[in-house]
């Protein structure tokens, strides 16, 4: 099985300082779904990782978060893309759980549940605990420099390997020239 792991807010949809806090504020980055699609027609399952703390933060609800999702479900669908899954933390960083990136907890949860190794495993995320999740999960890191991406690149310290590239379809790009693995 061919996984890839995406972050959601600065790499498939704009991000915001104040965070996507209803369906109106998920406005997907020009080629991110299309992006998706490829990689769908390439057999890749595509599972989205993502820190929500504006749960823990009351500034929005479960019910809420599952409408962006639908809303983002949907457009996927429009233009041929599939989302296997959406894993998410809802904790705040001070809350110290094991799920929230850059923790590696919501990624042991997608190997346990699509019983894989993530050794090799591309991930995407803009931000440096994205990477750090998935590199120490044994993913390997892509950096998009949407969303966050151009000041964690301007930043430094990215996991060792880190590719770095200008959105989301460049990355599938890539992935897509890339030879199979023997």
């Amino acid at each position: 099985m061919k996984l890839i792991i995406l972050d959601r807010d600065g790499v498939i949809n704009h991000d915001s300082p104040e965070f996507i806090k209803s369906p109106s504020e998920w406005i997907p980055i020009p080629g991110s779904l299309e992006a998706i699609a490829r990689l769908n027609q390439a057999g890749y399952r595509v599972i989205i990782a993502s820190n929500q703390s504006g749960i823990a933060r009351e500034l929005f609800d479960i019910t809420t978060l599952n409408a962006i999702h639908q809303k983002m479900h949907e457009a996927a669908q429009v233009v041929g893309a599939d989302i296997d899954a959406i894993f998410f933390c809802p904790h705040a960083a001070i809350d110290n759980c094991d799920c929230r990136k850059p923790k590696a907890g919501m990624f042991e949860e997608i190997a346990k549940r699509f019983k894989v190794s993530l050794k090799g495993v591309p991930t995407v995320g803009d931000s440096l605990r994205d990477l750090q999740a998935g590199f120490i999960s044994g993913c390997v890191p892509y950096l998009v420099l949407t969303g966050k991406g151009e000041k964690t690149y301007a930043t430094g310290g990215l996991p060792p390997g880190t590719q770095v590239f200008p959105d989301l379809a460049a990355v599938v790009n890539a992935l897509l020239k890339a030879p199979a693995a023997a």
